[in-house]
């Protein structure tokens, strides 16, 4: 039965509108907090609802934190304002500028299952849900050390609540293969969150060093992912 309790796509709405606006960051750096406005909410609600909704458990793929022109702008993880509408019909009227991560993120979606079937067995998320740019460029939560450090009591709040959105704890994903992963098991060997953490590539470094390979890319993708794909509808 979908309740307030057991909801997916409740518990990531609820989530995602009481996210802070502030953090306590290192002087120079600006936290990207999308969610106090309007449409955001309203894309956010809509999402949850249309796409998260249901009581089934899903398989985590975390990326490292939102950025300008991606979850940024929208609130949703990769997923910039023209995939938005193109590919969940979400209208919006955020400024329709694509970014290189959506492009691939979208691509992978259809070459697993299309939005509905993917999302109803997958969560795409990140380790740290808001982003942060200095000197105008975007910056990774483990950029600078100092910023890493001062985000710890955040993160691990932040995945201790996404987690209880109704995760499959037998594997998770990091989406890159970096230092995000890195990061992701070791908190993952304290806090125990899953079973084990793997990864799959990460969608800028695929669009700009893997291009030609693209193809091979999402078919490895496909072949790691597809046996967790559980419901068609």
């Amino acid at each position: 039965m979908n309740n307030q309790r057991t909801d997916f796509g409740i518990k990531f709405n609820s989530f995602f509108n009481s996210l802070p606006s502030t953090l306590d960051v290192p002087s120079g750096v600006e936290v990207l907090y999308p969610y106090g406005d309007s449409d955001v909410k309203s894309a956010v609600h809509t999402f949850a609802n249309e796409f998260m909704s249901g009581t089934n458990e899903r398989t985590f793929l975390l990326g490292i934190n939102p950025g300008r022109f991606g979850a940024g702008v929208t609130g949703i993880s990769f997923t910039d304002p023209v995939h938005l509408q193109n590919k969940l019909n979400i209208p919006n009227d955020f400024e329709k500028r694509a970014e290189l991560s959506s492009t691939f993120i979208y691509e992978m979606i259809e070459f697993l299952a299309g939005p509905q079937v993917f999302y109803r067995n997958f969560y795409i998320g990140s380790v740290c849900p808001l982003g942060f740019v200095k000197n105008g460029k975007n910056l990774n939560y483990y950029d600078e050390p100092e910023l890493q450090q001062s985000l710890m009591p955040f993160i691990i709040d932040c995945m201790n609540k996404q987690v209880e959105f109704g995760a499959r704890r037998d594997v998770a994903y990091s989406i890159g293969k970096g230092k995000n992963l890195k990061f992701l098991k070791e908190l993952n060997k304290e806090h125990k969150w899953f079973g084990k953490i793997k990864s799959v590539p990460h969608p800028r470094w695929v669009l700009q060093y893997r291009r030609k390979h693209k193809n091979e890319i999402l078919k490895d993708i496909f072949d790691e992912l597809a046996p967790r794909l559980a419901s068609t509808v």
